[in-house]
């Protein structure tokens, strides 16, 4: 069988275990989650999804965003949960030939942005953190580093995967990296109310760094978004958006909203793709859902 999943650290923690419970040897496939949800990939019975949207057609599926609840039958699991990872490690953990406890509540950690404000400005003092932020899905050269730490995570501590050469050469970048995007932040990101909008448009491509920096940027904030085009395709744009970890006063599942516009995601973070024809309208739309902070109805469309 072969992985499908997304090329983030639960994504990458994911495909650890998958590998281990089930002894793959093919070669993983990296795709975003648009992709899958909007039929773009080919997906067989010979393909296990996880961290990604259900597709009628996988073989095994494995993921916990809100925005992808099941209302279909599946083999695999589904359970709003901190990671994906936790999900594929609770269905297999009989099956594993070694103890992946931290590496999971590692996953769990980052991928539900459950950081104190320390990890956050110096994550090079937090492996696990830093290596996330090593992790990187809009890189297209991308492919063999995100192999090169199933490999790595799946057979070594922490300590011997941020001693390997490779790994300390891409959490050097992600440093620089956060150092740069600090600059962009603060030049290119306005603050409405309790809404903080970054637009990174006039960019091509985008420039990526710490998620997390933005909150400690703007702690007025209680929730974020980012506007940008797609690196390979600049009629289509990406907006996301996610809550504050430190000012925590967003009652807005964002998950739920984005569902509403091509995307998905988690009550406290999400994204959405679509066709530069309808930026104006649904920015305009999402902005004044967030500037309001009220929920949204349970059968809201």
């Amino acid at each position: 069988m072969r992985i499908v999943t997304r090329p983030d650290f639960d994504g990458i923690v994911c495909a650890v275990l998958l590998k281990d419970a089930l002894n793959i040897i093919s070669p993983i496939r990296w795709v975003e989650p648009g992709d899958v949800q909007k039929r773009l990939v080919t997906i067989t019975s010979n393909d296990i999804l996880a961290n990604l949207p259900h597709h009628p057609d996988c073989g095994l599926w494995f993921d916990h965003h809100y925005s992808n609840l099941p209302d279909v039958s599946f083999e695999g699991a589904f359970d709003i949960a901190p990671s994906a990872a936790g999900v594929v490690h609770r269905y297999y953990q009989s099956r594993l030939s070694g103890d992946y406890t931290e590496l999971v509540a590692a996953a769990d950690k980052i991928d539900s942005a459950d950081l104190s404000l320390e990890e956050v400005l110096r994550p090079e003092d937090h492996p696990y953190i830093l290596l996330s932020m090593s992790i990187n899905g809009q890189d297209t050269q991308g492919r063999d580093y995100w192999n090169a730490l199933v490999e790595l995570l799946g057979k070594r501590p922490i300590e011997a995967v941020m001693a390997a050469g490779l790994v300390q050469q891409r959490c050097r970048e992600a440093i620089d990296q956060n150092r740069r995007f600090k600059k962009i932040l603060q030049k290119h990101t306005t603050v409405t109310g309790e809404v903080a909008v970054t637009d990174l448009c006039s960019f091509n491509p985008a420039p990526s760094g710490n998620r997390f920096l933005i909150y400690s940027l703007y702690p007025q904030a209680v929730v974020s978004v980012k506007i940008r085009f797609d690196d390979h395709d600049r009629e289509k744009v990406i907006i996301s958006a996610g809550h504050s970890i430190f000012n925590r006063q967003c009652r807005i599942n964002l998950g739920q909203m984005f569902a509403q516009f091509e995307g998905g995601g988690h009550p406290g973070a999400g994204a959405c793709s679509f066709h530069i024809r309808k930026y104006e309208r649904y920015r305009k739309e999402i902005l004044a859902i967030l500037l309001r902070n009220q929920p949204l109805p349970e059968d809201w469309a």
